[in-house]
């Protein structure tokens, strides 16, 4: 009898592990890194750690974010043009206007949540695809960063940031380095982790990750259970643009300066590691630390192309080629799923 039940507990284990949407994430990260670090021993060293995981932080914020709202069933085409507008509003109230640099932030922070808010309002009350609505506003963003730009220097780029007052300080925060082992690591992948844990524990050990699952799998059911699926896909669609706040800031604290067309067509990448990550296109299944793994591919790829001497070009073809199987993978997983669940 007791044998019965250890291979019961086993099969269970093991079941569970192929329902992990992030099981592909793992398997193919595990597979990346074994290949480049075949390929390179700068790529397997502290220094190409450091490199690769520095790509992969900024873009593993906004994969996890992304990965909440996908779960919630949405999309937000705007995210990317909207690190660029947060980072944009930062430099140029603090070099041309004379604010500190923690109350510019402040400032974009606010109009990035306003964004964010209108982007959701626009969806639940009028039922258009947030496609659509998404990218009316990526549109609008993008030539408002153009145009504002241009008045205001008339060239595409804004500089000067570290002459603030308080940028010493951003810097240290959002755009430091600490020394791990001899190298030095970006302050961002510590930014990275923390959106990243703090998303898993909201999915997975409160009512409010409940309501995300419940509104993407199936929005009407849900509301008739009572669930607030208007202010929870709301919610969601601030909290992407609170982290293209964050990344933003990290971007323009580095370079101190950002171009008029700074994040355009990131929006796709966010959406390809979140859904490498185990994310469906249709909603209701997904996890944060899957997307996190998909951004960590795509670190090593992005960066192991180069240590391996390759053409750059390449990376674009590594991406579609990842976007292809891991949508096939997860509708595998999907499929398994259901006929366990039956």
């Amino acid at each position: 009898m007791t044998v019965a039940d250890e291979r019961l507990a086993r099969t269970g284990t093991a079941r569970r592990l192929l329902l992990r949407p992030e099981l592909g994430a793992v398997v193919g990260a595990v597979a990346v890194f074994t290949f480049f670090a075949g390929q390179s021993a700068t790529f397997r060293s502290v220094e190409g750690v450091a490199n690769w995981l520095d790509p992969a932080s900024t873009l593993g914020i906004m994969a996890v974010a992304i990965a909440l709202l996908m779960i919630g069933g949405e999309f937000d085409l705007s995210a990317g043009v909207l690190t660029g507008t947060t980072g944009l509003i930062t430099v140029v109230l603090a070099t041309r206007y004379g604010l500190a640099v923690w109350t510019a932030m402040l400032v974009a922070l606010v109009a990035a949540l306003l964004v964010g808010y209108l982007n959701g309002l626009i969806v639940v009350r009028t039922k258009l695809p947030s496609f659509i609505v998404t990218l009316g506003t990526f549109l609008m963003l993008q030539g408002a960063n153009l145009g504002v730009t241009k008045a205001l220097t008339g060239t595409v780029q804004v500089g000067g940031l570290r002459r603030a007052e308080g940028y010493e300080s951003a810097h240290a925060v959002l755009a430091g380095t600490v020394p791990v082992a001899g190298t030095d690591f970006r302050v961002a992948i510590l930014w990275w982790l923390g959106v990243t844990a703090l998303a898993t524990w909201v999915l997975m050990r409160t009512r409010a990750g409940n309501w995300i699952f419940a509104v993407g799998g199936d929005d009407q059911a849900a509301r008739a259970a009572g669930v607030p699926a208007e202010r929870t896909k709301i919610a969601l669609f601030m909290t992407t643009a609170g982290a293209a706040w964050l990344v933003g800031s990290v971007m323009a604290l580095r370079f101190t300066s950002v171009q008029a067309n700074s994040g355009i067509g990131q929006e796709f990448v966010y959406i390809i590691a979140a859904v490498i990550g185990g994310c469906l296109l249709t909603g209701g299944y997904g996890s944060a630390i899957g997307a996190a793994i998909g951004a960590v591919i795509f670190g090593m790829a992005d960066k192991g192309i180069v240590f391996a001497g390759w053409d750059a070009d390449w990376f674009k073809f590594f991406l579609g080629a990842m976007l292809l199987l891991a949508t096939l993978a997860n509708r595998l997983v999907r499929r398994y799923a259901e006929e366990v669940r039956r």
